[in-house]
């Protein structure tokens, strides 16, 4: 038995994987899992049902299990804030930088080979996708 969090066993394993440099999507539940992944990057679906499971409840889990030494955040196509993102700032801390990318570049940057996971989320919020880079302990 686990004494953490995350006991998700396809979840676990696919981070088990990742190391220094690595990324790992954070996918809102509009984001298209299944065509913007690299080939070899493993895809677990948490979206039991719209709304369920959402970024922030995940973040915090993930955040415990391993170490996040940087954050890409999707921006919006018209420009406007997305209200997801300053509430990731806030869960990710001061000591992980941000950066944001429209979407073609987002999901450029999603379609690199480092990124090893793509966790489809039931998140309903536009935009609301993070790309996360493992760091060090």
């Amino acid at each position: 038995m686990l004494k953490q969090n995350l006991v998700h066993p396809p979840l676990l394993a696919a981070l088990a994987r990742a190391g220094h440099g690595s990324r790992f999507l954070l996918a809102d539940g509009n984001f298209p899992v299944s065509t913007v992944r690299p080939p070899a990057a493993e895809t677990v679906h948490l979206n039991l049902a719209p709304g369920l499971l959402d970024i922030p409840t995940l973040l915090p889990i993930l955040l415990t299990t391993v170490p996040v030494e940087e954050a890409t955040l999707m921006r919006h196509p018209d420009g406007i804030d997305v209200p997801a993102h300053g509430a990731y700032r806030e869960l990710l801390g001061a000591s992980v930088p941000t950066t944001s990318l429209d979407r073609f570049a987002f999901y450029a940057a999603v379609r690199s080979p480092d990124v090893g996971l793509v966790v489809a989320t039931g998140d309903l919020r536009l935009c609301s996708n993070l790309l996360l880079t493992v760091g060090l302990p």
